[in-house]
């Protein structure tokens, strides 16, 4: 007997025996895991879930302010409702085929509602303004709230938006125009596709979910990023040194440091060839080194902030003038890399240490009383929740300290990768900042708990004696180092306002520069990519927005002024024949990108 003709709808079926087992890899996979957390829940006992960062308190403070003035919150709800009968009204007569303007419409940079079923669609339009009403509404009543302390405010604003970025239409299967269509096209396949991505990132997670940004198989240290050619020239506890290879005959003859941040792994400015601003500084003609941090494990608990200023910065320049027998270096640092600088700096100065030729700092907070959202993670509750923590460990675990960073721009770190990887059921894209960004590292717990205390809670590196190290009171106000602040407007990390303060501290010459975008893109600038461009100002008025009021605007890349300015001052144009790794009184130990930087802790648990 002839079989019947397979329409075109019947031959795009998944094969039954192929969904069946699809199905029961799935549920085996699921079942395991559920096994494998209920089993080690078992074992370490069910204990009450901690409020550390105290926002239970804050929204019970939030609402007793609000139900003190029910007339206010009456009219808001009010209001909220005429946007809904606006919405309802305007949804009706779009129906009908007239154009209307929207009552509520997407910031031009959200890419959530990017489809044009989202605004070509009548149901789908009709979700998404329904919520960009309420969630105007909602952030509005909230952040207007009266007699909160600004703690408890900045806390609350932060945790409502992280309530509204989840509950987005765009993060449901069946109220996302994509994911719907896929859903139909696939028969439902990228959903069990997206599960099973899912119980991947459970797994490498150990039963902690930790969402791939990208594919980490794709990316190979020293072969697709991390790829100027280097040296290993000095190693300790805490760092390696590296030293890379000239690439013109002469070089400055003032040698260059660079100090990164131990939060994150150097590469970030060694990312691929075109935007490495390492090989950027190399093909200009300096001699460049920059320091490679440890990760640490428990055996450097003991390790404190002093150890990273002793071992760390202070090693490295003696290593730099080992290796070169220079007693003027350039010295630069990014981030908390910068706070450790100027830290350095002013130990230097009371030691009457005049190794310090200039010291530029990128996004860099020294004056910690701004501290922007991060604030709302580093009250003192939360310091000593994370101290029980890491007193249990001998160290801060890399992931949740990326997982706070990652909640400061949810929609672009988190929700994007959720609808992608377990909605519409795709493998993450490969990109070498995402690489570099899921790269996590560990914080010794001495050193970490030093930092946030005196740093953020206290604000003590901006007093004059305030922190004592090594037996030498640090005072930023006697550093006459000559000194470059380049920021970014729109950095959520080191917010640019807050990192003004902290250049009106040293009391020598200070440039400070305000780049364009964020905290990586407007760092990593090469010129060749004539992006953002940035401001500057001859003076150095009392508060930033003077600052920016009569600042110029410049087109391309502030790599070109920093050069210009490194250039200008005293003997900073005088040239030596290149040096090379090794030729000097340090050794060669290993070639770049080195083994320090390789050690990745989601690989070692995959090994372990």
């Amino acid at each position: 007997m002839s079989q019947p003709n397979k329409t075109e709808e019947d031959k795009n079926l998944p094969n039954p025996a192929d969904v069946a087992k699809s199905y029961a890899e799935v549920a085996q996979r699921a079942s395991r895991l559920l096994t494998q957390f209920m089993e080690r829940k078992a074992k370490e006992g069910v204990a009450a879930p901690a409020d550390e960062l105290g926002v239970a308190k804050a929204f019970m403070d939030l609402s007793s302010r609000l139900l003190a003035n029910p007339y206010k919150l009456a009219q808001t709800q009010m209001n909220m409702m005429w946007d809904y009968f606006s919405l309802w009204q305007n949804s009706t007569l779009k129906m009908m085929g007239m154009p209307l303007n929207p009552v509520a419409a997407p910031e031009k940079s959200d890419k959530r509602f990017k489809d044009e079923d989202w605004e070509q669609h009548f149901l789908f339009d009709f979700m998404k303004q329904s919520y960009l009403i309420t969630a105007r509404h909602l952030h509005d009543t909230v952040s207007g709230a009266e007699g909160l302390d600004e703690q408890t405010q900045t806390k609350v604003n932060f945790f409502t938006r992280q309530y509204i970025d989840a509950l987005s239409p765009s993060n449901f299967a069946m109220t996302n125009p994509e994911v719907f269509r896929e859903t139909v096209k696939s028969h439902g396949q990228n959903l069990v596709k997206g599960f099973n991505n899912l119980l991947q990132d459970l797994e490498s997670g150990d039963g902690q979910l930790r969402i791939r940004m990208t594919d980490t198989e794709a990316f190979e240290l020293g072969k697709n990023v991390g790829t100027t050619p280097g040296k290993v020239v000095f190693q300790n506890d805490l760092i390696q040194l590296i030293q890379y290879d000239p690439a013109t005959k002469d070089q400055f003859k003032k040698p260059l440091l660079i100090v990164p941040p131990w939060i994150n792994k150097y590469y970030i400015l060694d990312l691929r060839e075109k935007n490495s601003m390492v090989k950027w500084a190399t093909d200009q003609g300096y001699t460049t080194f920059i320091m490679s941090w440890v990760n640490p494990d428990e055996k450097l608990a003991h390790k404190g902030f002093e150890d990273y200023l002793l071992e760390g910065s202070m090693a490295a320049i003696d290593a730099v003038e080992q290796a070169t027998g220079e007693k003027e270096i350039n010295l630069a640092g990014y981030c908390l890399g910068g706070t450790l600088l100027m830290t350095t700096l002013a130990y230097m100065t009371a030691k009457k240490d005049k190794r310090a030729a200039s010291a530029t700092f990128f996004t860099t907070m020294i004056d910690f009383s701004e501290p922007g959202e991060l604030g709302v993670f580093l009250d003192e509750g939360a310091v000593t929740g994370l101290e029980k923590k890491m007193a249990e460990r001998g160290y801060l675990e890399g992931s949740e300290m990326a997982g706070t960073f990652n909640m400061l721009r949810a929609n672009d770190l988190i929700w994007s990768f959720v609808v992608n990887n377990y909605l519409m059921g795709k493998d993450p894209f490969p990109f070498d900042l995402l690489y570099w960004n899921s790269d996590s590292t560990r914080m010794p717990y001495a050193m970490h708990s030093y930092y946030l205390r005196n740093m953020y809670l206290a604000n003590l590196l901006r007093e004059p004696g305030g922190l004592e190290l090594a037996g030498v009171k640090i005072d930023i106000s006697k550093v006459k180092t000559p000194c470059y602040f380049i920021s970014t407007i729109e950095d959520h990390i080191a917010p640019w306002k807050s990192t003004y303060l902290g250049a009106l501290l040293p009391s020598g010459p200070v440039k400070f520069v305000l780049g364009g975008s964020g905290h990586i893109a407007g760092i990593v600038n090469p010129p060749s990519a004539n992006k953002y461009g940035y401001w500057t100002n001859d003076a150095l008025p009392a508060s930033a927005d003077e600052f920016l009021a009569g600042a110029t605007q410049n087109p391309g890349s502030w790599w070109s002024d920093w050069q210009q300015w490194l250039g200008a001052l005293p003997g900073g144009d005088k040239k030596v024949p290149a040096r090379v790794p090794g030729a000097g009184n340090l050794k060669v130990l290993d070639d770049a990108p080195g083994s320090f930087v390789k050690f990745r802790l989601d690989k070692q648990k995959k090994t372990a």
